[in-house]
């Protein structure tokens, strides 16, 4: 049997589900900063 060892936080959060599903959720504030930045120093 193939199981994973469940790495849950004391409020019964499962860590590595939530670490999935922020890699998967996008751009961070700072790249969308430095992305905005880029862009507007670019057109001046």
């Amino acid at each position: 049997m193939n199981q994973q060892k469940r790495n849950v936080s004391k409020a019964g959060t499962d860590i590595n589900e939530v670490k999935r599903q922020n890699a998967h959720s996008g751009l961070t504030y700072n790249q969308v900063k430095q992305l905005l930045g880029e862009q507007y120093s670019g057109n001046k």
